[in-house]
């Protein structure tokens, strides 16, 4: 028996990071970005964002493929997203995707419930380039689309 504790904090920008997720699309979004997980045989224990971006605190199992998860999970939600929003929703091509302990689950889960109070004092880039450093990622080149 394989024992695994395998917990990502998934984040993803729109296209271009242009604000797709209106007010009335946001919680809808959001629904369908965790049914979607337990879909695809995952665990979303938080989802949430902003007008250009998404956080997911998402468990996989031993079976799963990262890269070919999160391909399916923005493929099936932006499917879903275009069909209300005209064709124009697309999320960008690439995605950030950081392993939890168990210890840091509930501050995780925290900070995404709490998105609007972050974006209050920071925006997007700001707080995906704290991510990446206090992940130990270089922020040199994540903006060239």
């Amino acid at each position: 028996m394989s024992h695994t504790n395998l917990v990502y904090h998934f984040v993803f920008a729109t296209k271009g990071r242009i604000p797709f997720i209106t007010d009335d699309l946001k919680p809808h979004l959001h629904r369908y970005l965790g049914g979607t997980v337990k879909r695809l045989g995952g665990t979303a224990y938080a989802v949430n964002g902003m007008r250009e971006h998404v956080h997911l605190l998402v468990r996989l199992k031993t079976v799963h493929r990262l890269d070919y998860f999160v391909r399916d999970l923005k493929s099936n939600s932006s499917k879903w997203a275009k069909g209300r929003t005209n064709g124009r929703f697309q999320w960008q091509r690439r995605f950030g995707a950081f392993t939890v302990s168990r210890s840091q689950m509930a501050a995780v889960r925290r900070y995404i419930e709490n998105q609007e109070k972050h974006h209050s004092r920071m925006s997007f880039r700001e707080e995906y380039e704290e991510i990446l450093r206090a992940n130990g990622i270089s922020t040199e080149y994540i903006w060239n689309d």
